[in-house]
């Protein structure tokens, strides 16, 4: 994370604040008016980043992708990359108090870890995710573990069978390590995928309960996840809105490592990382989706759509009904979409104002609206229904085959 850092701040991508700043709202407050990396020299006494990944910009010097082929490169992932082990953390009491957790809106039930990655192992598998945490005490957190997801599947593994489910969050890790561990991957593929964008190799180290971290994070917090549930929430999502309160479990730290100048990363809770995080890892998923019934050039989930709910996707048509079967194809990819706008090659589907003008001159509501009622939609969208279900629009903003020449701009 550091060499990362570094390298965006010889770019002029990185704003030091150098004046003492509270964790408390101030910081929450300075991440959301910049899609910049923040670095705070003094945060408590200690250092902390913001926005690390916050623009796509950011990304792709990360992964190392040239940024108009991000989404194309990810769609054909590889998971052969080699994981080092170089021994053992040398952990110390935990101690949270230390770190400069932050709390970022008024009606949040506290301080929150945002960008803890919860490495966790089971049977032999090692899954990683990123989790939100709530600040209980010195030495524990309530963590929100969406059912279904593949660490609360490990939960409920182990709790059948009289265990405990190991873990070690790690804070301050490789974009890359923090972009695979978003990705859905095979079971268990989360580092070797991290090693595959990294460039072949990721080092790590093994902590006292088996769990493997990569060697190079800032911050390592071993423990276990048992059967405790407390209450977790209010807190907000990537809508912007606040997730109700809910019973979760609760993560007990037993050691901690930290590096003796240690920098604390935190993403702000529907802010632009936070958006960056959600949805690019999807757009691979859906561009080769689409790309089995078309020819697609690019998928981009939007900033305007919480980066998780709208998606543009850019395709050359050969059929006139190419553009409703990548309407199609998109919603099966990524279940919580709600709105899928299609363009063509003359569309950048990065650009509002582009994709608006499609809307405008490309699309006849009785012949390029679909309507689909009655399906599963993203359980953090304020619209969805009680029963679970919510309502998807698809907008076919392609020109009519063999007329375009009505529809085409002109140009110089």
């Amino acid at each position: 994370m550091r060499e990362f850092i570094e390298k965006m701040r010889k770019e002029g991508f990185v704003i030091d604040v150098d004046e003492p700043c509270s964790p408390g709202m101030q910081a929450a407050k300075l991440a959301a008016s910049t899609d910049r990396i923040l670095f705070f020299h003094n945060m408590d006494g200690a250092r902390a980043v913001m926005n690390l990944t916050a623009n796509r910009h950011a990304l792709s010097r990360a992964l190392g992708i040239d940024e108009r082929e991000l989404v194309k490169k990810l769609a054909d992932p590889a998971f052969d990359g080699k994981i080092v082990n170089e021994g053992k953390f040398v952990m110390k009491k935990p101690d949270l108090s230390c770190i400069p957790v932050m709390h970022f809106f008024p009606k949040d039930a506290g301080k929150y870890f945002t960008a803890g990655i919860v490495f966790s192992k089971w049977d032999g598998v090692e899954n990683a995710s990123i989790h939100r945490m709530l600040v209980l005490d010195d030495t524990r957190v309530a963590a929100r573990l969406v059912e279904g997801r593949h660490t609360h599947v490990m939960l409920k593994k182990a709790l059948a069978c009289g265990e405990r489910l190991p873990v070690a969050i790690v804070i301050g890790a490789h974009p890359a390590v923090i972009f695979a561990s978003c990705t859905r991957v095979p079971a268990g593929k989360e580092l070797a995928y991290a090693a595959e964008l990294l460039g072949g190799k990721i080092r790590v180290r093994e902590c006292s309960n088996g769990v493997l971290a990569p060697a190079d994070a800032e911050i390592v917090l071993e423990g276990y996840i048992g059967a405790d549930v407390t209450d977790e929430g209010p807190f907000v999502d990537i809508t912007g809105t606040y997730d109700p309160v809910r019973l979760q479990p609760v993560i007990e730290f037993t050691g901690m490592y930290t590096k003796p100048d240690f920098i604390y990363h935190s993403i702000l809770p529907g802010g632009d990382e936070h958006k960056i995080l959600m949805g690019c890892p999807y757009e691979p998923k859906i561009y080769r989706a689409v790309a089995g019934v078309t020819e697609v050039k690019n998928v981009v989930l939007t900033k305007g759509g919480c980066g998780y709910l709208h998606a543009v996707i850019q395709i050359k048509k050969s059929t006139q009904g190419d553009g409703k079967n990548a309407i199609m194809a998109a919603f099966a990819a990524h279940t919580s979409l709600k709105h899928v706008v299609v363009v063509d090659e003359d569309i950048d589907p990065s650009d509002p104002y582009d994709v608006e003008y499609a809307v405008a001159t490309r699309v006849s509501g009785d012949r390029d609206v679909m309507v689909i009622t009655g399906v599963r939609g993203s359980s953090l969208d304020p619209c969805q229904k009680e029963d679970g279900t919510n309502v998807k629009i698809g907008v076919d903003a392609t020109m009519v085959l063999g007329h375009e020449d009505g529809f085409r701009r002109a140009t110089w």
